[in-house]
């Protein structure tokens, strides 16, 4: 099974992000670490591989940098990656990252496309979604476990109440929840083996992708301070104050 997972590299959670003057984007640090959610998208591609004697192809759309969060998915056992860093890419939206990705991935051939649900430094929640339809395969989202099956693949999808059973052949494309599985630690001898893993660099232009006119940043203000509480003292008939309140909000 050919998997191409789709993975991101984001600042460090545990250091303020800083926005830049002239278009308020984040400004992404040389050294980025892999996104927590794509751990997940990784290990599921790295089981699913292993049962099908497959392979596992990473596609990510950011600043190269310095390849630490990237390096960190080699090391876990994926076999090559593919970085689309293009400076005309910054500050572009779902629909954007969707075209740009599926191209890249249309590109070098594909069985199964795993992604995670959503990034933790976007929260769109909505490219796996828009991948599926310009690749014109099949979304299988909110996995919660995913088993390959002699035809394709087989998932729980995560519901509100539980969860439903949903098959699909291949080609098909997974949106993998965080819970689905619990992602490996490299070992030593992956570490050492990742820096010597093919990584190829794109453009935008080298997959001939027309993108639309994206999005702009027009200000970024601070949160208002939350406003001061009205303080009831309980006198014996507090909850009539409470009744009051519940029924201006229409909750009684």
């Amino acid at each position: 099974m050919n998997i191409a997972v789709c993975v991101k590299q984001i600042p460090d959670p545990a250091t303020p992000y800083e926005l830049d003057d002239e278009n308020h984007w984040v400004i992404r640090p040389n050294d980025q670490v892999l996104d927590d959610t794509d751990r997940v998208g990784v290990e599921v591609g790295l089981q699913l591989a292993e049962a099908t004697d497959g392979t596992v192809t990473l596609f990510s759309m950011s600043p190269s940098g310095s390849l630490q969060g990237i390096r960190q998915a080699l090391a876990m056992g994926a076999d090559k990656a593919v970085i689309i860093d293009d400076d005309t890419l910054k500050g572009s939206d779902a629909l954007a990252t969707a075209q740009i990705l599926s191209a890249a991935i249309e590109r070098a051939g594909f069985d199964l496309v795993i992604a995670g649900t959503e990034s933790t430094d976007g929260y769109s929640g909505i490219v796996p979604q828009m991948m599926s339809e310009i690749l014109d395969v099949p979304c299988l989202s909110f996995a919660r476990k995913v088993d390959a099956t002699d035809d394709g693949v087989t998932i729980e999808r995560q519901t509100t109440s539980g969860y439903e059973a949903v098959s699909s052949p291949l080609p098909a494309l997974l949106a993998v929840t965080a819970g689905a599985v619990e992602p490996r630690y490299p070992t030593f001898k992956g570490i050492m083996q990742a820096k010597s893993k093919p990584v190829d660099m794109l453009t935008a232009s080298d997959l001939g992708v027309e993108l639309h006119a994206g999005q702009k940043v027009v200000s970024v203000t601070d949160i208002s301070a939350r406003a001061a509480g009205e303080i009831v003292e309980d006198d014996g008939e507090a909850y009539l104050k409470i009744v009051e309140l519940l029924e201006q909000a229409k909750v009684i």
